[in-house]
């Protein structure tokens, strides 16, 4: 069943200027990532494939997975240069990468974890192959709502050479994928609505807030602590993020808030 995008208007002016916060938040991410070690659950081995946002490429994830990496895990980048939109051979380039390292690590399940951009990739590529997919993660990524709920889809045009009204499958990319399904979004994103990265609660599937810039969301400490939880769960025991435990409500606000 398709669903229908509702059009929500992007995020103001004053969001956007605030995106100056990527830049504080990065130090923040190098300043405490000891503490964060020490506090996220380490991993179980399993590979990881992260996808960077519009115009961006895997240097764009290489705090993400760094940490990753030295945390237990086998993370890589989408090996496809800048992120320029949906391109010929894309999506078959990614199946085939998804299915390598399948085979790499011996048939164990891969997480996705897509910025933005990558995060709608992600979401499509979950639904292709759940069969190889331990979990989805998406960091901003505006798939519930129209594509000019963002302040980006214009470019979006321009890089990709095509018309946001031309692109298929849009209308179903609000249905959430058959693995356990994590969307962590900001409300003072300046980039993305925060409605349109809502998904519709169900027993597999979660939003998770926290207080970020949309361009830093793949080194927010909070936002690399809650990726860390989310990969460390056994395969088969997924359960919805805790924001309330101990010192977790300061970083992590009840999504559900008025």
């Amino acid at each position: 069943m398709s669903v229908v995008q509702e059009t929500i208007p992007p995020p103001s002016t004053a969001l956007r200027l605030l995106e100056i916060r990527v830049l504080p938040e990065f130090g923040a991410f190098w300043l405490i990532r000891p503490w964060l070690s020490s506090v996220a659950p380490q991993g179980d081995g399993h590979p990881v494939l992260v996808l960077p946002g519009l115009l961006a490429d895997d240097s764009s994830t290489y705090a993400l997975r760094s940490f990753l990496n030295s945390h237990g895990y086998n993370a890589h980048g989408w090996e496809e240069g800048r992120n320029l939109g949906l391109r010929p051979d894309l999506e078959r380039h990614m199946l085939a990468h998804i299915d390598e390292l399948f085979e790499r690590y011996g048939h164990r399940r891969i997480s996705l974890i897509g910025w933005s951009l990558g995060g709608l990739y992600a979401r499509q590529l979950a639904k292709m192959m759940p069969d190889k997919v331990r979990c989805l993660i998406s960091l901003g990524s505006p798939f519930a709502g129209s594509p000019k709920s963002t302040n980006a889809w214009r470019t979006y045009e321009t890089v990709s050479g095509s018309k946001i009204e031309n692109q298929t499958r849009l209308d179903t990319l609000a249905e959430p994928p058959p693995v356990p399904t994590t969307s962590i979004f900001s409300r003072t994103d300046g980039v993305c609505a925060w409605q349109s990265c809502l998904n519709q609660e169900g027993p597999e599937i979660e939003n998770i807030e926290v207080h970020s810039s949309h361009c830093g969301l793949g080194h927010h400490p909070a936002v690399i602590y809650a990726i860390a939880d989310r990969l460390a769960q056994p395969e088969g025991s997924w359960r919805k993020f805790d924001c309330t435990s101990g010192w977790r409500y300061l970083f992590f606000p009840d999504w559900r808030r008025p």
